[in-house]
C-alpha cells in the first residue's frame, strides 16, 4: 500500500473536496445568522476552606487538612449549588419576576400567553408559596404539573438552566466561580446572583441547624458519660475503703520484696547449717569415746553458761527475723555472740594444763560450730514461719487486686469516652459560634454581548466537513483492492508489466486519426508514446520470434484496441504486420476492420491471395464468428504449416484470442504462439477465479512475456511505462 496513491485519489477528487465543504459553509451560515447574541455574568464565592485567616479559631486549619479533603469539600459545595433544590429556588424567582413585572426576562411562551388574570394570580401565589417553603413541584399533582410545564415552556426549569450554567473551583484557590450565559444580560446577572444568595443562605442556615442539633446531642451524651465516670470512680473508692486498701501495687511490691529477702536468708541459713554440721562431724571423728566423755564432764559448768547465752541468742535471732532484719537487733546479736565466744575461750584456758590439752582446741572449735549450727537451725524455722506469713498475706491481696484492676480499667475507659465526647462538644460549640464561612465577594453584573461565534461556527463547519471528506477518501483508499497502476499489477501477479495505455476522453476513436498526421491533443501524444514504448518492449522480448498472442482474463478489457494499435505502431517502423482475429466468441477486429480474408478459408485452403496483400504494411485476417474453436476449423498440423508459411511473409503476426475464461477456446491458440501478452483493465479487482488463470499464465514460463494495463486514468499514470 503506497501513500502516494492516496494523494492521487485526493487530487482526482479535488473538486469534491472544495464543493462539499463550501456547501456546508453556506448551509451553516444560513442556520446561524439569526442566532441571538450571548451574555455571560459571573459571581464569586469565598468559602474559607483554604483561607487561613478565616480558620484561626478552628483546629481544622490548612496545615491539618489533606488536599483530598479540601477537594472533597469543594465538590460537595458545587454539587449542592447544582442540585435541583437550589435550582428550583432560582426557577421560582424567575417565574415570580416574569409574572409580576411589566418587563419579563424572556418573551412569554405560548403557554404563558394563554393564561388569564386569575390563572396568573394563582400561579404567582403558588410559586411564592413553593419558594418560601422550599418545596418541589410534584408531577403527580395536576396543578403542580401545570406549574412545572409553565416553567419548562419559559426554559426556567433546572435542566434548561444547567445547560449554560458553570460552577467550578478557581484553580487551587479558596473561591468558587459561578457563570451563566443566556440571550439577556439582565437575566444572566439575576440567575447568578439569585443562585449564589440562595446557596449561601441555605448552606449557612443548614450548617447552623446541624451544629445546634449536634451540640444538643453531644451535651446529653457528655452528661451521660460524666455520670458513668463518676459512678465508676465511687464504686472503686468504696471497695478500697471496705477492704482497707491503700495501694495494691505498693503492697504487692513490698510483699514480693520481703519474700525475696527471706528466701535469700533462708538459703544462707541452710548453707550455714549444713556446713557447720559437716564440720562438727569431722571434729567428732578425731576423738575416742573416753576422751570425749572426759571433756564433756569437765566442761559441764562452762557449757551451762554457754547454753544460757545461746538460748538468749536464739530468742534475739528470732526477733531479728520477725522484725524483717531490723539493724537494731543485729548489734545485740553481735554482743551476745561475743559473750558466747568469751565463755568458750575461758573453758579453753581453764584446761590448758590438762594432759589432754592438745585436743582442747578441737573441743573449743566444736563448741563454736555447735552453737552456730543451732542458731542456723533456729533461724531456718523462724524464716520459714515468716515466709508462710508473707505468702498468706499475698494470697489475700490477689483477689482484691483483680477486682481493683477491673474497676480501674472501667474508670479509664469511661474517662477516655468522656474526654473524647468533651473534645467534640467543645469543637462543635466553637464552630457554632464561628460566623461567615461563605460569602459572595463578587456580585454578577449585566455584561456586554460576547464576541459572536457565528463566523467561528461557519469556519469550523467547513473545516470539519473537509476533514470528514479526507477521512472518507482514506477509507475508500484503504479498503480499495482494485488495480490502478502498473506497479500494483506487477506486485499482485508477480509478472512484469510491459506498459500501460492511458484513458482517452473521446468516446469514439478513429484509429487513422489517432496515428496519422501531427496532433495537438496531449492525450493522443501520450497514447502514441506509450504505444511505441509497448511496441519496443514487445519487439525486444520477441527477438527473432514472430507470433504474438494477445489475450485477457475476461472479455472487454481492451484486447482488440491493443492489437490494432500495436499493429499500427509496428507499421510506423516499416514492419509488415499480419493482424489475425482469433476470437470466435467476440469478433472485435473483424467488426472494426473490414477484411475479406478469413482464417477459416485460409486454413482450409480456400484463400490463397494473402501474399498479394502482403504488399501492404498491415494485413487483417478476420473470422466468420460462431461458437467454435480453432481446432474445429482445422487440425494442429495444418495450422502449424499455414502459420509457418505466414512467418515467411510477415515480420510480425499479432493474434487476438478470446479471454481465458472461455477455457480451451483461448488456450488452443497458445500452442502456436511464440509469446503471449495479456491485457488487464485498470480499476478492476482480481477475482479468485482469475488467480487460477494467472497461475496458468505463469506456468507458461518464458512464453508469457507479461501484462499491459489498459484504460489508466491520468492521475494513476506512472513515469515508467514498463514495470519489471
Amino acid at each position: 500500500m503506497e501513500l502516494g496513491n492516496y494523494f492521487k485519489i485526493l487530487s482526482r477528487h479535488k473538486l469534491t473536496l472544495i464543493i462539499i465543504p463550501l456547501i456546508t459553509i453556506i448551509i451553516t451560515y444560513f442556520l446561524v445568522r439569526h442566532q441571538p447574541d450571548s451574555y455571560t455574568s459571573e459571581a464569586q464565592i469565598a468559602t474559607g476552606i483554604v483561607d487561613k485567616s478565616q480558620q484561626a479559631l478552628s483546629n481544622n486549619n490548612n496545615e491539618a487538612q489533606q488536599e483530598s479533603q479540601i477537594a472533597q469539600n469543594f465538590d460537595n459545595l458545587i454539587e449542592i449549588m447544582r442540585s435541583k433544590k437550589m435550582l428550583n429556588q432560582v426557577s421560582y424567582q424567575l417565574m415570580i419576576h416574569d409574572l409580576s413585572s411589566n418587563e419579563p426576562f424572556r418573551k412569554p411562551s405560548k403557554l404563558f400567553t394563554t393564561m388569564d388574570g386569575a390563572a396568573r394570580t394563582h400561579a404567582l401565589t403558588a410559586y411564592k408559596d413553593f419558594y418560601v417553603k422550599h418545596k418541589e413541584l410534584s408531577l403527580y399533582n395536576q396543578d403542580q404539573a401545570g406549574l412545572h410545564n409553565l416553567l419548562t415552556s419559559m426554559k426556567y426549569d433546572d435542566e434548561s438552566l444547567l445547560k449554560t450554567l458553570s460552577i467550578y473551583r478557581a484553580q487551587s484557590s479558596d473561591f468558587i466561580d459561578v457563570d451563566f450565559s443566556t440571550d439577556d444580560s439582565e437575566l444572566a446577572a439575576f440567575v447568578v446572583n439569585t443562585l449564589t444568595q440562595e446557596f449561601i443562605t441555605y448552606y449557612n442556615t443548614t450548617i447552623k441547624e446541624n451544629q445546634h442539633r449536634a451540640i444538643g446531642f453531644l451535651g446529653n451524651l457528655l452528661q451521660s458519660k460524666r455520670d458513668t465516670l463518676n459512678a465508676k470512680i465511687i464504686e472503686l473508692r468504696n471497695y478500697k475503703i471496705k477492704n482497707r486498701i491503700l495501694s495494691l501495687p505498693e503492697q504487692s511490691r513490698a510483699l514480693y520484696s520481703q519474700l525475696a529477702d527471706f528466701e535469700t536468708h533462708l538459703e544462707q541459713a541452710q548453707r550455714e547449717a549444713i556446713a557447720n554440721q559437716a564440720a562438727i562431724k569431722n571434729i567428732d571423728d578425731h576423738f575416742n569415746p573416753k576422751d570425749r566423755k572426759y571433756f564433756e564432764n569437765a566442761m559441764v559448768p562452762v557449757n551451762q553458761s554457754i547454753v544460757n547465752l545461746t538460748d538468749q541468742l536464739k530468742d534475739l535471732n528470732q526477733k531479728y527475723i520477725q522484725s524483717d532484719f531490723n539493724p537494731a537487733y543485729k548489734s545485740r546479736i553481735d554482743s551476745l555472740q561475743t559473750a558466747v565466744n568469751e565463755k568458750i575461750m575461758q573453758s579453753s584456758d581453764k584446761y590448758i594444763t590438762s594432759p589432754l590439752a592438745n585436743q582442747q582446741a578441737l573441743v573449743t572449735q566444736r563448741l563454736s560450730l555447735q552453737i552456730a549450727y543451732e542458731l542456723a537451725k533456729n533461724g531456718i524455722g523462724s524464716i520459714q514461719n515468716e515466709l508462710k506469713r508473707l505468702n498468706t498475706e499475698l494470697d489475700g491481696i490477689v483477689p482484691h487486686e483483680a477486682v481493683v484492676q477491673q474497676d480501674e480499667s472501667n474508670v479509664d475507659v469511661a474517662q477516655k469516652e468522656f474526654l473524647e465526647i468533651l473534645n467534640k462538644y467543645n469543637q462543635t460549640s466553637l464552630d457554632s459560634n464561628y460566623i461567615g464561612q461563605l460569602k459572595q465577594v463578587e456580585i454578577a453584573m449585566p455584561g456586554i454581548a460576547e464576541p459572536s461565534k457565528k463566523m467561528l461556527l461557519v469556519i469550523l463547519s467547513g473545516i470539519i466537513m473537509f476533514v470528514f471528506c479526507i477521512v472518507v477518501f482514506f477509507f475508500i483508499y484503504f479498503f480499495d483492492t482494485t488495480i490502478k497502476t502498473p506497479s500494483e499489477l506487477a506486485n499482485a501477479t508477480g509478472k512484469p508489466v510491459l506498459g500501460y495505455l492511458n484513458l482517452l476522453s473521446n468516446s469514439a476513436i478513429d484509429l487513422r486519426q489517432l496515428w496519422i498526421g501531427p496532433t495537438s491533443d496531449n492525450e493522443i501524444k501520450q497514447f502514441r508514446n506509450l504505444m511505441q514504448s509497448i511496441r519496443y518492449e514487445v519487439d525486444t522480448d520477441l527477438d527473432h520470434h514472430k507470433i504474438l498472442l494477445i489475450n485477457s482474463l475476461i472479455d472487454g478489457e481492451g484486447k482488440t484496441f491493443l492489437a490494432t494499435n500495436l499493429a499500427y505502431a509496428y507499421s510506423l517502423v516499416n514492419k509488415k504486420v499480419l493482424l489475425i482475429d482469433g476470437n470466435f466468441h467476440s469478433q472485435g477486429i473483424t467488426k472494426s476492420v473490414k477484411s475479406n480474408a478469413y482464417i477459416e478459408d485460409y486454413f482450409n485452403g480456400s484463400t490463397t491471395n494473402l501474399e498479394a496483400q502482403a504488399g501492404h504494411k498491415i494485413t487483417v485476417l478476420s473470422n466468420k464468428g460462431g461458437d467454435g474453436s480453432l481446432f474445429e476449423v482445422s487440425n494442429e498440423e495444418n495450422i502449424t504449416s499455414k502459420l509457418n508459411k505466414l512467418k515467411a511473409d510477415f515480420d510480425v503476426i499479432i493474434i487476438e484470442t478470446s479471454a481465458l475464461d472461455t477455457l480451451n477456446k483461448s488456450k488452443e491458440w497458445n500452442t502456436f504462439a511464440d509469446k503471449i501478452l495479456t491485457v488487464f483493465e485498470s480499476d478492476k479487482k482480481i477475482s479468485n477465479s482469475q488467480h487460477v488463470d494467472i497461475k496458468y499464465l505463469k506456468s507458461l514460463d518464458e512464453k508469457f512475456m507479461g501484462w499491459v494495463l489498459s484504460v489508466v486514468h491520468k492521475f494513476n499514470a506512472e513515469e515508467k511505462e514498463a514495470v519489471k
